[in-house]
């Protein structure tokens, strides 16, 4: 009986013909990429994003420990840049991981980058920004819980294990994307944005 209803449907013109389950609707909007991992594949895409003299703004773990208004100033560089989107990153190589941990340790020095990712995150969407790029399992989570975010639907694959995503049951839609650490090449980010677009087929 249920193989029947998506023929059912078509013929009542319920359902198209050329329906991709997986394609979502495009939310128009600012859009902005928020990074905290510390992996060697987003190392490379932060890497290939400032090669490419896109905006961007580093979240340093000591300027938040000192008590220094990082997420204002985030918050202010990209407002500073309305027309582009911008990075926001605390990714950066081990060697720099390992000493920001040996000063703050291990659960400060990530509590606190996540802290400010997601903070940015939600100042941005009370500002109007719609749709976020997110690298790293834990910013992940820390940027999903500062959005209030309950549920997702899935959407197409941009790169293998990594789908773009909308929010549901929100008032506001949101494009979500949420990569973890060692995924997708180097022009992940700008690979992402172009899903949101609706520029790839």
């Amino acid at each position: 009986l249920a193989q029947g209803l998506p023929a059912n449907f078509r013929r009542q013109g319920a359902l198209r013909a050329t329906d991709d389950a997986a394609r979502l609707p495009t939310i128009a909007g600012p859009a902005v990429v928020l990074s905290g991992s510390a992996s060697s594949a987003t190392n490379g895409q932060v890497a290939a994003w400032l090669r490419a003299g896109r905006p961007a703004f580093r979240v340093d773990p000591l300027a938040l420990a000192r008590g220094e208004a990082v997420v204002e100033m985030a918050l202010d560089a990209i407002g500073a840049r309305p027309d582009a989107t911008t990075l926001v990153y605390a990714t950066t190589p081990p060697d720099e991981v390992r000493r920001v941990q040996a000063e703050l340790g291990v659960a400060r020095a990530g509590a606190l980058i996540e802290e400010a990712l997601s903070a940015i995150a939600a100042r941005l969407r009370d500002r109007g920004t719609r749709r976020f790029v997110v690298a790293g399992g834990e910013t992940s989570g820390a940027v999903i819980q500062a959005l209030g975010l309950q549920a997702l639907r899935i959407g197409r694959q941009i790169d293998p294990g990594v789908p773009e995503t909308q929010s549901l049951g929100d008032a506001t839609a949101l494009a979500v994307v949420l990569k973890s650490g060692n995924f997708g090449g180097e022009d992940f980010f700008d690979k992402a944005l172009r899903h949101l677009d609706g520029a790839v087929a």
